[in-house]
């Protein structure tokens, strides 16, 4: 039913949670197979990837690239593409189900799905963010790739899959998609916070407003790049 599509790079620090949060569909056959397409780790990720049982892909380095990589091998009509350091919350996997069956049966028209977002942080900082993400996907159907993305493959096919982009790949093919054929589930998407926690939260948050920002000014990915890490 879903083919899983995790981009990496030196992702061993968060990948088997990744992983394991997805044991449960894999055993009920939702998910049918993961693939993980690397950019050219140098640490455990190959190792976590292959004791997994996941199918392993790599490429040139580049979240878009590797995202269109990923896709590209996938054999399911479902497509979950997903960040190596996002744990999807217990259950999840019936919420989708529940998505696809309705669109597959013609109970609403063809649309993707995103994650609600949170993060693996203590305190009104964390929490404050959460909410003002949530707000801004409730008013916009705006979510980002730290919040997953369930689509039709058919759907992603006729949007053209993710541009080469190495920064803002989620926001380009989110733009494309529109908020018409765009849910929110409820489930969450618990994303690491340690950059929010390295660099602080204030910092980290209008660093990420400055890309966004510089983004729709069209100044180019490569750029925006440098500035984001």
């Amino acid at each position: 039913m879903i083919s899983v599509i995790i981009p990496t790079l030196n992702a061993e620090a968060g990948l088997t949670a990744t992983l394991t949060a997805l044991v449960p569909a894999t055993v009920q056959g939702i998910v049918r197979e993961v693939i993980i397409s690397d950019g050219g780790s140098g640490d455990a990720t190959a190792d976590i990837s292959d004791a997994a049982g996941a199918q392993l892909i790599l490429g040139p380095k580049g979240r878009g690239v590797q995202l269109a990589a990923g896709a590209e091998c996938a054999r399911a009509n479902w497509l979950l593409f997903l960040h190596g350091d996002t744990v999807l919350e217990p259950g999840w996997e019936r919420e989708a189900a529940t998505f696809i069956e309705r669109v597959d049966g013609g109970a609403r028209p063809v649309a993707a799905a995103a994650f609600s977002f949170a993060l693996d942080d203590f305190g009104a900082r964390p929490r404050m963010l959460e909410a003002m993400v949530g707000l801004r996907c409730a008013l916009f159907r705006f979510p980002f790739g730290d919040q997953g993305l369930l689509i039709p493959k058919r759907l992603y096919a006729t949007l053209g899959g993710y541009n080469p982009l190495p920064l803002m790949e989620d926001v380009d093919l989110v733009r494309r998609l529109g908020r018409r054929r765009l849910v929110m589930m409820r489930t969450k998407a618990v994303t690491s916070a340690v950059r929010y926690k390295r660099e602080g939260y204030s910092a980290r948050i209008a660093r990420n407003i400055a890309c966004l920002s510089l983004y729709y000014l069209r100044v180019s990915p490569a750029t925006i790049v440098r500035l984001y890490d």
